[in-house]
């Protein structure tokens, strides 16, 4: 019999590999929950960072914040020459440096991601999270671009441009210090942490781990943000082809946003298992299994949260996805999909 073509074989073979996997996440759950502002909540974080942690501030100006420049604003938006510095190998999209003509470092992020981390990070920004500087350029020339990337290069083209890419502001004062865990942080159980949850599940982010949380040092703060917001606006959950997983009008307005509803809590759709093809990957698969309780909250959270989001206007949230890159007709078909969702987060 075929290990690969039976799938209750693959799944005994998870359950038997996972056994060290499993310890440990027991291991966790039974560490004590840090208080918020603390210095403790990084699973990396130097022993060097100082000052209190910042997860959320109250977006008073709501209403008027522009959504088509995003946090950074018209001031911050690239332009002029860029030339390359080097490649990044983080992570698994292909990415590379960029200096503008004012010194000013870049990170270009190519392909599937660009467009949905690039409204993800003005509706996140919106509602008072921190998010990345991101902006999006349909065509990008680069001087001095190598003839050949080690990721990517299918993206490139002869004369070393780049077309459909997400550009991330690098500033000088900002330092990374580590990493934050969604179960055992600085605000464990607290509104704003619950709220940027809701945020998730309604932009359809499944990609949750905790290596795409950071941790920045600004002046006398810590900064708590989701420093990759790539996988957002497709399916509920990591699914094959990859291309229906993330920025897909079809997939997002078909997938379930509530898994279940009580009095009290809201189980949202996100972040859902991975499909049966994935135990080919047991450690892979049984990684994203556990990230399914990130999508319960307090349904009083999860209402507030809406009520927040219900306060950006139509034009703000298209707003968002025109600056992304967006046809008029997946403009309308995605912001249509988030209201929707909106007034059910109010109506909870």
């Amino acid at each position: 019999m075929s290990v690969t073509k039976n799938p209750f074989a693959i799944l005994l073979l998870a359950l038997v590999l996972s056994g060290p996997m499993a310890g440990a996440a027991k291991k966790r759950d039974g560490a004590p929950e840090k208080s918020a502002g603390s210095n403790a909540g990084s699973s990396d974080a130097s022993s060097t960072a100082t000052g209190p942690a910042v997860l959320w501030r109250d977006p008073a100006d709501i209403s008027s914040r522009d959504l088509f420049y995003g946090p950074g604003g018209e001031k911050h938006a690239p332009h002029g020459a860029f030339t390359f510095v080097k490649e990044d190998l983080d992570g698994t999209n292909p990415k590379f440096v960029v200096v503008d003509q004012d010194g000013v470092k870049w990170k270009v992020k190519m392909g599937l991601e660009a467009r949905p981390e690039t409204v993800a990070s003005r509706i996140a920004w919106a509602v008072g999270y921190y998010a990345n500087e991101d902006f999006f350029v349909r065509d990008l020339d680069v001087h001095g671009m190598p003839r050949r990337l080690q990721r990517g290069q299918k993206l490139l083209d002869a004369d070393g441009s780049v077309h459909n890419v997400r550009l991330k502001r690098e500033e000088k004062s900002e330092k990374k210090i580590g990493n934050w865990q969604w179960r055992h942080d600085a605000f464990t159980g607290t509104r704003e942490l619950n709220g940027l949850k809701v945020v998730m599940a309604l932009i359809n982010n499944w990609d949750l781990k905790d290596e795409n949380n950071a941790i920045y040092q600004e002046g006398s703060q810590r900064i708590y943000m989701i420093s990759d917001l790539g996988a957002s606006f497709g399916s509920a959950g990591r699914t094959w082809p990859r291309e229906k997983a993330k920025d897909n009008l079809d997939s997002y307005s078909h997938s379930k946003f509530i898994r279940n509803l009580t009095a009290d809590t809201v189980d949202f759709q996100v972040p859902a298992r991975p499909r049966w093809v994935y135990l080919v990957n047991p450690k892979e698969y049984l990684s994203r299994v556990h990230l399914e309780r990130i999508g319960r909250v307090p349904r009083g959270d999860a209402r507030w949260m809406g009520q927040l989001l219900a306060r950006l206007s139509s034009r703000q949230i298209r707003d968002a996805f025109r600056a992304s890159g967006y046809s008029p007709a997946e403009v309308e078909g995605f912001a249509s999909v988030l209201e929707q969702r909106i007034a059910v987060l109010t109506d909870l």
